[in-house]
């Protein structure tokens, strides 16, 4: 009996991650057609993209502190509702200011959603498999991803905005449900500011000289792979429609949903720092080899029913965001576990907080960056930039790590 309780509150906290990657990814989906019809370019697109991280980041240490100290599951429950509000108004934005507001809105759900729902998933989990647990509720993210790029473009072509954000606040109200009847009230209860003695944290340091950089790098990669696949062959882009873009987006989301259960139970018995160091490398190098995806556009050109005329580029765009989905599914499990070990009967939403803060500056500033360097040199300079930012990110993670912790730290932690 209690075991199927327990698998009750997994299964909804699975339902919650699913709706909130959704709507996540579908709206990452359908940017370049909000580019497209509110005429934005250069500096605005990035406003598209930092509002939302503008919008997490904000949230991330009072609903932190509050989960902790209160209540994580009261917590969960209000970010669902929120962001079946947030989705909805993304199908009445006419105007650049009417999309930000609702990426401000999505993004404060988002937090809570994601921040919370991961530090209950933490807390539940078994001390000895955290990485394998974790790892499989990451998967439950890259399958609403899959579901969020290419069944949504389609669902877009055929029916337009309505549809597609109706069905996203279904899917949160009834994760809301889901939560309510069947995840416990939340007893436990950690005094004081938890975030400052987890900002100090040894281990917690030397992870974040890594993460901090590293942030540029997906912040760059993975918003304008989108941008990147579906503008204008004017701003650089390969002017492909929405389901093209989707499927572009599925790749990196199907290979992480297959790769990252497994590297999360073999860095449980392996060394989470080492998955980390190689994750974290592979996807720099995928990263730059982005922006030469057009030199296969003469490799074969086929008509498809929806996506229209299909080329070799749109296939090399497809395996390269595919083997950005392996690498990141290397590092992502592990991370996660490492910072969970750290919070746990300290604080372990304010431990994720933690987590979340470090990225937060690569994420709001990156995309600002991303835009200038697109108006500026081209958009391939973008991914060169974001490539370069994970190499770097890499390098310093291991000098510090081998200097701080012994050289042998890298397959010991």
């Amino acid at each position: 009996m209690a075991r199927s309780h327990d698998e009750l509150q997994f299964s909804s906290l699975y339902l919650a991650r699913f709706a909130s990657s959704f709507g996540f990814m579908t709206v990452l989906t359908l940017l370049p057609d909000y580019i497209d019809a509110l005429g934005a370019t250069g500096v605005t697109i990035g406003l598209f993209v930092t509002a939302l991280e503008v919008a997490r980041t904000v949230g991330i240490v009072p609903l932190g502190w509050a989960a902790d100290r209160y209540s994580k599951r009261t917590i969960l429950l209000g970010a669902l509702a929120l962001s079946a509000v947030a989705y909805l108004s993304f199908s009445l934005v006419v105007s650049v200011d009417g999309f930000l507001v609702s990426r401000t809105l999505q993004g404060l759900g988002m937090t809570g959603t994601g921040l919370v729902g991961l530090a209950l998933m933490g807390d539940l989990a078994p001390d000895d498999s955290r990485a394998n647990y974790i790892g499989r509720y990451n998967a439950v993210r890259m399958a609403a991803g899959i579901a969020g790029t290419v069944g949504v473009g389609v669902l877009y072509a055929l029916t337009g905005f309505d549809v597609v954000f109706g069905l996203i606040a279904v899917l949160f109200v009834l994760a809301t449900v889901g939560i309510w009847l069947f995840v416990d009230p939340d007893e436990t209860s950690v005094a004081g500011f938890a975030f400052t003695d987890l900002a100090l944290n040894r281990r917690i340091l030397t992870m974040t000289t890594f993460r901090a950089q590293y942030a540029v790098a997906v912040s760059l990669v993975r918003k304008w792979v989108p941008i990147f696949v579906g503008v204008s062959a004017a701003q650089g882009g390969l002017a492909y429609g929405s389901a093209v873009v989707g499927a572009v987006l599925a790749a990196e989301k199907f290979t992480n949903m297959l790769v990252q259960p497994v590297t999360g139970r073999l860095s449980d018995r392996h060394g989470r720092a080492l998955f980390v160091f190689a994750g974290g490398g592979a996807y720099g190098l995928v990263a730059m080899a982005f922006p030469f995806a057009p030199a296969a556009t003469e490799l074969f050109s086929v008509s498809l029913p929806i996506a229209g005329e299909v080329t070799g580029a749109v296939a090399a765009a497809v395996c390269l965001n595919g083997l950005l989905g392996v690498a990141d599914a290397f590092r992502e499990p592990a991370s996660m576990a490492l910072f969970a070990d750290e919070g746990k009967g300290e604080g372990i939403t304010s431990s994720f907080g933690v987590r979340s803060l470090v990225w937060k500056p690569g994420s709001v500033f990156a995309p600002l960056l991303g835009g200038w360097v697109m108006g500026t040199a081209g958009i391939e300079w973008v991914f060169f930039a974001g490539g370069v930012a994970a190499l770097s990110g890499v390098v310093t993670f291991f000098g510090v790590l081998s200097w701080n912790h012994g050289r042998r730290a890298l397959r010991q932690w």
